[in-house]
């Protein structure tokens, strides 16, 4: 009879009330049920995502952005359903728990005010779609590519290899630049100036046969030479090409800026820089010539 004496008294201390929530004891027994009820509630989530992938797999639907989009909703409320059925079972009132926690809730709902928008951000890009794992963006005026897109925050890394998280908000509430949404076309664009006195006929015909010979330009889009303003000290040109990739761009901008430097020194044309010419008023040079004169005597 020990034994028995034993598993009563095990029991029993299943039963201990550990604290009271909404009016509610909840003992070690409660937790261990809600426990249970909650992972049985994300077994069934994941099984239950991986049936609807299949069944869009088989129904022909590869775009995975809307597989993603359906799976992780069903999740949400599947985990959502089942917390509150764990809660229930265990014997707490729902609506007494909320009228007991509404003023928490609120202080709450102003703190996870970020949080939500971020969440609720992260939905619309899962939906719309119109930025994807892979893609080229500018945000703030850094270029990143896109290799996470996660329900809070988006993971990019940038061209100097580091791996920045960026708040969902953030991309749907600013304008972000998609480099590759419909393709991946870039325009590169160099500008470089030349002094006055070079023949600006050679300078254009120069400069657009650099531009036709960088081997990863795009064949079947022509290279653009203009002639845009008239500096200070020199004559500037922009020369513009196009390019397939947008995650070159600084190799790229590298190699066009010396190619145009090489060719333009084998063509004999300056390249201009900063100058200043200075004019006296003869008064101040007749003053300079009678300092110099009686310096010398």
């Amino acid at each position: 009879m020990d034994w028995i004496e034993r598993i009563d008294l095990d029991y029993g201390a299943l039963d201990v009330p550990l604290f009271t929530l909404a009016g509610t004891p909840v003992t070690l027994a409660t937790l261990v049920v809600f426990a249970a009820i909650v992972a049985a509630t994300w077994l069934l989530s994941f099984l239950i995502g991986k049936a609807v992938a299949r069944a869009f797999k088989l129904r022909g639907v590869t775009d995975e952005g809307t597989v993603e989009v359906f799976r992780r909703l069903l999740h949400y409320a599947i985990l959502a359903t089942g917390l509150a059925i764990g809660l229930q079972t265990v014997g707490i009132n729902l609506a007494a728990l909320f009228a007991a926690g509404a003023f928490l809730a609120i202080g709450l709902g102003f703190a996870m005010q970020n949080i939500m928008q971020n969440f609720v951000s992260g939905l619309i890009l899962l939906a719309e779609r119109s930025i994807t794992p892979g893609d080229v963006l500018q945000i703030e005026g850094r270029f990143v590519r896109v290799q996470k897109l996660g329900i809070r925050a988006t993971i990019a890394r940038s061209l100097d290899e580091e791996e920045i998280i960026v708040p969902n908000s953030v991309i749907v509430q600013s304008t972000v630049t998609n480099y590759t949404l419909k393709d991946s076309l870039y325009r590169l664009r160099c500008v470089v100036g030349v002094t006055y006195g070079s023949d600006m006929n050679l300078v254009r015909e120069t400069l657009a046969r650099t531009a036709e010979s960088v081997s990863w330009r795009v064949a079947d889009k022509e290279p653009v030479v203009l002639l845009t303003e008239f500096g200070s000290s020199s004559v500037d040109w922009e020369v513009s090409v196009w390019m397939d990739d947008p995650w070159r761009v600084r190799k790229a901008r590298s190699e066009l800026n010396q190619a145009i430097w090489w060719a333009l020194q084998e063509a004999g044309i300056t390249i201009a820089f900063p100058q200043l010419d200075v004019h006296f008023d003869p008064p101040v040079v007749d003053s300079f010539e009678r300092r110099g004169r009686s310096s010398a005597a």
